[in-house]
């Protein structure tokens, strides 16, 4: 791959242009806030209703907000399956509001963790305009919002992004990568019968190679006090947070947090953002041992990142010289529709089983997420899906609201002229899962390409919402790489080594 697997190697062959120098030194923050929701609530992640009934670790809200005396950009983490845009557009204005950070400068990046609060799938309010029918297949037998946790959730963002700001402080940051290839695996399959199968399971014949690639960067932005203290880190890794342990969990977020916090302090804040991850999880399709799953593999996962992330900031130099900036756009991108036989069968099942007597059988949540999706093209035919590229020093972040394929966060890698870039998916929005336009063609297939009230934009969306971060990107200038400081000039050998062996 393009990007370094460590700083130093970004020195050898990705040193930019001259910086002009910038008034002020970075200042910096780092702020959380507990998001943890109680028993009994929704479990989001699923087309129906399921609850939470035991705790294994708290849901946080995680903020880094960076000052470089002109601009201010704030990196949100958030232990959540997806956010959803009016909480991001409130979230931003109440931040706004308090900190004068524009709106277009604050990231807010969902974990996916499958194991989080009741933030979605379906909104309060979102199928009022719908008949009776479509009403009850939306607020009844599918998975919603909890009115009162958004509440709660926009406030905890609000409140953690407002305390990084007003706790920054003089800094010094690093930056860098690793490399972790051995806890992520695409999903998606290319069989013999010419599909691509999502999940083909493991010891299945038909088998043939992986159609997708993952994306084993582990990007790094350390952040030091003028003491040395390491205050918090940001974190950015590529995988579904999916390996999920028994009970409310901030998912491999959490082993990936202690993992950190071991080596280099318990009080440091680590934010986590997730990279193009749609078609990449921590299961293991070719693996010919049984899977043991839930604590395990999310011990297993973050664990590992963790790790790597301790190797990286271990080992690097850092710089007060750091710039912040920002590029944003909101593209308008059509929903696809099902075929009008398609919507007819649909709705007839649904109609025969109202009440989801079928909730079991994925025919009738297929067709009732069918129905579904025709209310909302009624109703929003096409979406904003807001594209953000974060400049912090010689990082860019580029923000999809998606579940987004990985070949598209390693295209964008790429082409941006960045010593590092890491996509960040869910964030700032939600749009469902964003395939490529081959896994929609003719050997394509698979769970992520059906259309579903989550999942339905037209074909060509990903690479839209690529190519449209590429371009945001290259308008931002990279700040300089930090490099330590370089050895003296050489007078002489050490006096105790340059001798002869000594054999009497």
């Amino acid at each position: 791959m393009k990007k370094p697997l460590f700083c130093v190697l970004a020195l050898a062959g990705l040193c930019l242009a001259p910086f002009e120098a910038f008034s002020a030194p970075v200042k910096a923050g780092f702020a959380e806030r507990d998001v943890t929701p109680e028993i009994g609530m929704e479990r989001p992640g699923g087309y129906g209703k399921v609850r939470h009934t035991v705790l294994h670790d708290p849901c946080k809200v995680r903020a880094a907000v960076f000052d470089d005396g002109e601009k201010t950009v704030a990196l949100v983490g958030l232990d959540s399956l997806i956010i959803r845009r009016p909480q991001v557009l409130e979230a931003r204005e109440r931040i706004h509001e308090k900190t004068g950070i524009a709106p277009e400068a604050i990231l807010l990046g969902a974990s996916h963790s499958h194991s989080s609060g009741p933030v979605g799938m379906v909104l309060p309010g979102e199928f009022d305009h719908a008949d009776a029918l479509v009403q009850d297949l939306a607020y009844e037998q599918s998975s919603n919002a909890d009115p009162e946790y958004l509440k709660t959730f926009v406030t905890a963002i609000v409140d953690a992004v407002t305390e990084a700001y007003e706790s920054r402080v003089d800094a010094e940051i690093g930056f860098g990568s690793g490399i972790e290839e051995t806890v992520s695996f695409n999903r998606r399959w290319k069989m013999k019968n010419g599909m691509t199968f999502t999940h083909p399971r493991q010891g299945n014949p038909d088998m043939v190679t992986e159609a997708g690639p993952i994306d084993p960067e582990v990007g790094v932005i350390g952040v030091w006090d003028l003491e040395g203290k390491l205050i918090g880190c940001v974190v950015n890794f590529a995988c579904h947070a999916t390996a999920s342990p028994p009970g409310i969990s901030a998912n491999y977020i959490w082993f990936l947090e202690k993992t950190i916090q071991g080596v280099m302090g318990e009080d440091v804040k680590v934010c986590f953002l997730n990279g193009a991850s749609g078609d990449v999880t921590q299961v293991d399709n070719a693996s010919p041992y049984k899977r043991i799953g839930g604590e395990p593999d999310a011990m297993k996962v973050g664990g590992r990142v963790g790790a790597e992330a301790v190797k990286v900031l271990l080992d690097l130099p850092k710089t007060r010289e750091v710039p912040v900036d920002v590029r944003d756009a909101v593209l308008k991108i059509e929903r696809r529709k099902p075929s009008p036989a398609h919507l007819a069968a649909a709705r007839k099942m649904v109609e025969e089983f109202p009440k989801g007597a079928l909730t079991k059988d994925p025919d009738w949540v297929w067709a009732k997420e069918t129905v579904m999706l025709d209310a909302l093209i009624q109703s929003t035919p096409v979406r904003d899906v807001e594209i953000q590229a974060v400049q912090v020093g010689p990082a860019v972040f580029v923000t999809t609201p998606a579940e987004y394929f990985c070949q598209f966060g390693l295209d964008q890698k790429e082409a941006i002229p960045f010593p590092f870039t890491w996509p960040v998916s869910l964030a700032n929005g939600c749009v469902g899962y964003v395939p490529t336009e081959e896994a929609l063609g003719p050997g394509g297939g698979g769970y992520e390409t059906r259309l579903s009230s989550y999942s339905n934009l037209i074909p060509k969306a990903g690479t839209l919402m690529r190519d449209k971060g590429i371009e945001l990107a290259k308008e931002l200038t990279p700040g300089p790489v930090p490099e330590y400081e370089p050895a003296p000039p050489f007078t002489a050998p050490w006096s105790y080594g340059n001798v002869p062996p000594q054999v009497d």
